[in-house]
């Protein structure tokens, strides 16, 4: 059994027992979260849209971290111009517990 959620502006298929990293939530380790924007369940076929609409994720927080530093660097020529930046982006690692559906 899997399920599509949405959750800081992107989707991810999940089953139960996955680690995936999410847009920061601001939540702490160890604490649960819920997922209520289900877009779609596959339980023996596949549900979307109105038979989902009250369908849950819950998983568990394992940590929150920064990921990879990204670097910026923009140039142009002839003007003596540069600039470097660095960029981290932070996440939440969670381990889905239970599909609701």
């Amino acid at each position: 059994m899997y399920a599509i959620i949405a959750t800081g502006g992107k989707q991810y298929k999940v089953a139960e027992g996955d680690i995936i990293r999410v847009e920061k939530l601001g939540v702490e380790a160890g604490e649960t979260v819920t997922f209520d924007q289900v877009l779609a369940v596959n339980n023996d076929g596949l549900k979307v849209g109105a038979d989902v609409a009250d369908a849950t994720v819950t998983a568990s927080v394992v940590e929150n971290g920064k990921a990879r530093k990204v670097i910026v660097y923009k140039y142009k020529r002839k003007t003596g111009y540069h600039k470097k930046n660095g960029h981290r982006q932070q996440f939440t690692k969670v381990k889905i517990e239970k599909i609701n559906a």
